[in-house]
């Protein structure tokens, strides 16, 4: 069955895109941390990170230092935690978080926008890549 992640690749379910390229893809996460949580995730799906061939690996953390970078510039914030648990989705995906506190990363707190916020987050996000 295929995963969530999967559905959204495959255009099944829609996202808020930031970033895309062949092989890997970043959106907005629905229930987000602080605003411009994003996930990056590679197209491919794999169920645990290790188990990526070391070349998606390296080439899906360039994708992620690039979403971040434009997602620094885009959203103010002290600086962008990355965290990688992958239990919720079988899928390997990248959290980028926008920080002002280490409890940001906690996956306690939630934020909540409207769609029209989270469609003016995303293309300010992807306006800077």
């Amino acid at each position: 069955m295929a995963s969530i992640f999967t559905k959204i690749i495959n255009r099944e379910i829609p996202c808020y895109k930031v970033a895309e390229n062949e092989n890997f893809i970043a959106f907005l996460d629905v229930n987000p941390n602080a605003k411009g949580h994003t996930l990056v995730v590679p197209k491919q799906e794999v169920n645990k990170l290790f188990d990526l061939d070391e070349k998606t690996y390296t080439n899906l953390m360039s994708f992620s230092r690039k979403v971040a970078i434009a997602l620094e510039k885009a959203i103010p914030c002290k600086r962008i935690g990355m965290s990688v648990i992958g239990l919720e989705v079988p899928h390997v995906h990248v959290h980028l978080i926008p920080l002002q506190a280490m409890e940001d990363m906690q996956f306690i707190k939630k934020e909540r926008f409207t769609n029209k916020e989270m469609q003016e987050i995303a293309a300010s996000i992807s306006d800077k890549i």
